[in-house]
């Protein structure tokens, strides 16, 4: 068996395990050519078993359909595949010479299959659910339908009793700055009066900082003539990671806020977990919680923080189960990587609204008297009344806004590749460019810069770890990161997590010895820890201790956590991590190694996540054509979603 290439012909092992021997014809095609799995494959024909469909192209699109959730689609656009689609092997592989069916006619064909219900609005159920062009497993049209639906009913209504006069005193005394507009005053008058926001922003604009101020807000409308009734609060978030930065940048700030001292007692006091466990998680399933809709949450308010990590599946268990009357606010950066299972729901909800208010005339009247400020709004697509909640920050504060760093995040939001180059090129002393193709044998001599950071944090981390000082080791810890796109391969984690080691071997003393927890050691965990309150993504050091021991130490909520190495069940060594797992950390240095441009992962989104982690410095390594052709590159998830929550959007602003 081979598979023609545009180069070779490549020959194919017929026991390959990625192989179904008994799919012959069309999909036997696609999956030899890597576009199928083994297991779409199988479903498909045993879809086809079940309801008698012999037709190769019906069973290709149902192969289709299956293999959509796996890859991050909620849907697979029949029209559209063709020219999208996307192979996950290591061989060439000439895709538009594939015995693709005509669009149209295919469309028709799986319209008529007795596997497929056509149309939104048809009965019944079948496994798969044609609408347009978009092809669902039924399971994922109907949570899309749920969200759509439970969104839009949400964005329709005010808040039920909100106090003006007591809402504007909050505000005169919470936000003190000139900005005009200031989107965090309005990102917090909007989550005070509506029952959906959206508070959306890229890293650093503060998102969180507004998050504690719109909860003091809501404990001041809870209290009437000294008596309170405080609204009942869920912090959540889709990692433990997550939760825990977010309840730590809470407690932060209400040390901060112009607040009494039990508004405050109370913000410091709140708890963040993660979605599983505020929706109830069931051992044993995934996909069934105790709460939903005929077994509401109790919370007055849920907020819920890195909305872009969340999937299709766990946003529909979401929205059903807050209450009618509740507040539900969701927070995030629209423009980061999205979740790893189906769907991009936060870019989807966001939409148009990312670059632009995108309010009603009457509520961004009512946003303009409630914060004595003009409203820079824009009247929405006819029938959108999505756009209400939503405020995207734009002020940076992570970084200056004039910095290198800001520019090139702004080129990439921007899909500028030519302006991306431009700025890596200008010269800016928070930018370096390293022009190399990371795999070439060369690369790690090129490599110069990122090899002084390394060795240069981890002697600050060993030399402070030796001293058995936590405190500096951690944050020497946070001092530099190398991000990579890959676990593996030349390009990922493991081989340049032993490259730095053997840097760090040639440049410290008595590097490593001590055994597998020698002193300096940084750790990721790699699993969650609640008897620990260690969570995935959580990073500590290995510090020296008293009488020879060791301690691994962790920082809580600007406090040095230590505990026993051998109460670590699961950790790695983190001198690199990929850019996935870097969600939500930020770093005094970043250095980013690009992979070539033929990686399917090299997106938009990858891209500016990675550069958006640094504050001070970026070292980003990587060819040119990678670079253009991650900012070109967008992560297209196939989802309706968007056209469900913005009816005419694409015509209204064409």
């Amino acid at each position: 068996m081979s598979v023609a290439g545009p180069e070779e012909l490549v020959e194919i092992d017929p026991y390959d395990v990625r192989l179904v021997r008994r799919a012959a014809g069309v999909l036997g095609d696609f999956n030899t050519a890597g576009v199928l799995a083994a297991a779409d494959v199988h479903v498909a024909l045993r879809l086809g078993r079940l309801g008698t469909v012999h037709d190769e192209n019906v069973l290709l699109a149902a192969a289709l359909a299956v293999r959509a959730p796996r890859l991050g689609h909620v849907c697979t656009d029949l029209r559209s595949i063709r020219d999208n689609v996307t192979v996950d092997v290591d061989f060439p592989v000439d895709l538009p010479a594939l015995p693709w069916p005509d669009p149209e006619s295919w469309i028709a064909l799986v319209s008529a299959s007795p596997l497929v219900r056509s149309g939104s609005d048809a009965a019944g159920d079948r496994p798969l659910r044609l609408v347009g062009s978009l092809l669902y497993l039924d399971r994922y049209w109907r949570e899309e339908r749920r969200v759509a639906d439970d969104l839009r009913a949400r964005a329709r209504d005010m808040a039920a009793g909100v106090d003006m006069a007591k809402l504007s005193a909050g505000l005169g005394r919470l936000f003190l700055g000139d900005d005009a507009p200031d989107y965090q005053r309005l990102a917090a008058v909007t989550a005070v009066l509506r029952r959906f926001t959206v508070v959306g922003g890229g890293p650093g604009t503060g998102k969180t900082t507004t998050v504690a101020k719109i909860i003091a807000l809501l404990e001041e409308q809870a209290s009437a003539d000294g008596a309170p009734a405080p609204p009942i609060v869920a912090l959540a978030a889709p990692t433990g990671k997550a939760a825990a930065r977010l309840a730590e940048s809470v407690h932060a700030e209400a040390g901060r806020l112009d607040v009494s001292d039990r508004i405050r007692s109370r913000l410091q006091a709140m708890d963040a977990v993660t979605l599983h466990r505020l929706l109830g998680w069931r051992p044993g399933s995934r996909s069934r919680f105790r709460h939903d809709r005929s077994n509401r949450l109790p919370h007055d308010v849920v907020i819920v923080d890195e909305t872009s990590m969340v999937s299709l599946s766990l946003m529909a268990k979401l929205v059903e189960s807050v209450r009618a009357s509740a507040r539900l606010i969701l927070v995030g950066d629209p423009q980061q990587l999205a979740s790893v299972e189906a769907g991009a729901v936060l870019g989807d909800v966001v939409g148009p609204a990312s670059d632009r208010l995108l309010m009603r005339a009457p509520v961004a009247a009512l946003l303009a008297e409630s914060t004595g400020q003009d409203v820079p709004s824009t009247e929405p697509p006819a029938g959108a009344t999505i756009g209400d909640g939503i405020v995207i920050l734009r002020k940076v504060h992570r970084f200056h806004e004039s910095s290198g760093i800001a520019a090139l995040a702004g080129a990439i939001r921007r899909d500028d590749a030519d302006a991306v180059i431009d700025v890596l090129r200008g010269g800016s002393d928070a930018l370096t460019w390293i022009e190399i193709d990371i795999a070439a044998p060369s690369a790690i001599v090129e490599l110069e810069p990122v090899r002084q950071a390394a060795v240069s944090a981890g002697r600050r981390v060993t030399e402070s770890a030796r001293a058995g000082d936590g405190g500096k080791a951690i944050e020497a810890l946070g001092s530099f990161r190398l991000l990579c796109a890959h676990r593996r391969g030349a390009c990922g984690v493991a081989t340049w997590t032993d490259n730095i080691e053997r840097w760090l071997a040639a440049g410290i003393e008595d590097f490593a010895s001590g055994g597998p927890w020698y002193v300096g050691r940084p750790l990721l965990v790699t699993e969650n820890d609640h008897g620990l309150r260690l969570y995935n993504g959580d990073t500590g050091v290995v510090v020296a201790g008293a009488e020879g021991r060791v301690s691994a130490v962790f920082e809580r909520s600007g406090k040095v956590v230590r505990f026993s190495p051998h109460r670590l069940s699961a950790v790695d060594t983190v001198y690199a991590m990929t850019i996935h797992k870097s969600q939500g950390s930020q770093f005094d240095t970043v250095a980013v190694l690009l992979p070539d441009l033929t990686s399917r992962i090299l997106t938009r989104e990858l891209l500016y996540t990675a550069a958006t982690r640094a504050q001070s410095r970026l070292i980003l390594a990587g060819t040119e054509a990678a670079i253009r052709a991650a900012v070109g590159r967008p992560i297209a998830r196939a989802s309706g979603l968007r056209d469900l929550l913005w009816p005419a959007a694409r015509e209204a602003h064409r």
